[in-house]
């Protein structure tokens, strides 16, 4: 049974120019902080992939120290980005963040632990997939120091209009720091900082066909002259003083070949996953289940649904049985019990939601295996829905 993989926005198949680099990268044993040859080494390999991540977010030429950060992941990104930047200032203690009410775990737990710890936090409504501008600048004041916006949903597929939000805050108070969550939307949809007007931008390797255990902030001249962001983990003042420990410099060589492959083909991939998607819409519309389309901007690899009566772990279970694999949304939050937040904000009820599961390609899939998968879930159905009655 040939295996269909269709859950690209939990993790993502090593790419060929990922698997290459990795190979390569494991023969530079260096320490990149050591001042001998090997070190050397290790340090000059280090350097060439920041430049070549940084190329990907239009960043060229000489980079400031801090101005690509390193991490472990997304999730270690968003936190050095919200809690660097609320602690950056002493004045900033008890001020205003703002964010959604549909962020990623990441942020919406770290948004928890600053409230724990007296600061104000407003989340903006994504009714429909789409950010509430009015409340947005009706929330935006003179205690402002922070924004964190998702630029894309995990679950959803819904494209938020950080541009002009940060437009707005930016309008505002220059001084604002402005943070996007771009996980999801990067290599998937063009951007620059300067295009979005971003201060800093969290992204992760494992979404983009580089293996797991890596991330990057990305922090803009601007913030780092300000002096906007302190580290959050300690140690020897690796990666700028930013981030301490030794890099993982296997994974980041991967990540920087997988992103420089990924952003050469962008306009090819962008539009082989909106095919893929727009396909498998058409193809769903023969089934009864619901397709949640955002009313506003779409990612181009996401596609979401509820099922008629059918919980999704039932479901998962039987598309299992012909090697078809999907989601039931954030694979970080698949062991948490309570209702997704961002489905909840989208404007899922709560009877809706434990019945929606998520699709989501990549450049990799094929309309064959969307054909493959559309059948499944027609036998699932109909398996399924006989057996409850």
């Amino acid at each position: 049974m040939k295996e269909i993989y269709l859950d690209n926005s939990a993790t993502t198949p090593l790419s060929s120019a990922a698997r290459v680099a990795l190979i390569e990268a494991a023969k530079v044993y260096g320490n990149p902080s050591s001042l001998h040859p090997v070190g050397e080494a290790a340090h000059k390999l280090l350097e060439q992939s920041r430049r070549q991540i940084a190329a990907t977010l239009g960043v060229r030429g000489t980079l400031l120290s801090g101005q690509l950060i390193f991490t472990a992941c997304g999730s270690e990104s968003d936190n050095l980005a919200i809690f660097g930047t609320a602690y950056a200032k002493p004045r900033r203690r008890g001020g205003r963040v703002i964010t959604t009410d549909s962020e990623h775990s990441a942020v919406e737990n770290a948004m928890k632990a600053l409230e724990a710890d007296g600061f104000e936090v407003v989340r903006i409504p994504t009714g429909g997939g789409v950010l509430d501008l009015d409340a947005f600048a009706s929330a935006l004041n003179d205690k402002t120091f922070l924004v964190s916006l998702m630029m894309v949903n995990n679950e959803t597929g819904a494209h938020y209009d950080i541009a002009r939000a940060f437009s707005m805050a930016k309008a505002k108070n220059p001084n604002i720091v402005t943070h996007t969550d771009a996980v999801q939307g990067y290599l998937k949809i063009p951007f620059t900082p300067q295009s979005i007007k971003a201060d800093l931008i969290s992204i992760s390797a494992h979404k983009v066909h580089a293996p797991k255990g890596v991330g990057a902030l990305y922090v803009s001249p601007e913030a780092l002259k300000r002096r906007d962001l302190v580290p959050t983990l300690y140690g020897g003042g690796q990666e700028g003083g930013f981030r301490s420990g030794t890099e993982n410099l296997i994974g980041i060589a991967s990540f920087a070949a997988a992103a420089s492959d990924g952003y050469a083909n962008l306009s090819a991939h962008t539009e082989t996953m909106r095919t893929l998607r727009d396909y498998a819409e058409e193809r769903l519309a023969e089934l009864p289940v619901r397709i949640n389309r955002p009313t506003g901007a779409r990612a181009p690899h996401i596609l979401h649904l509820t099922l008629p009566d059918i919980r999704s772990e039932t479901m998962l279970h039987e598309l299992s049985k012909d090697g078809i694999c999907i989601s039931n949304g954030s694979a970080c939050s698949s062991h948490a019990k309570q209702l997704s937040r961002a489905l909840l904000g989208f404007g899922l009820t709560e009877r809706e939601i434990p019945f929606s599961i998520r699709v989501s390609v990549s450049p990799y899939n094929t309309k064959e295996e969307i054909d493959v998968f559309v059948s499944s879930l027609s036998r699932a159905l109909d398996t399924l829905v006989r057996s409850k009655r």
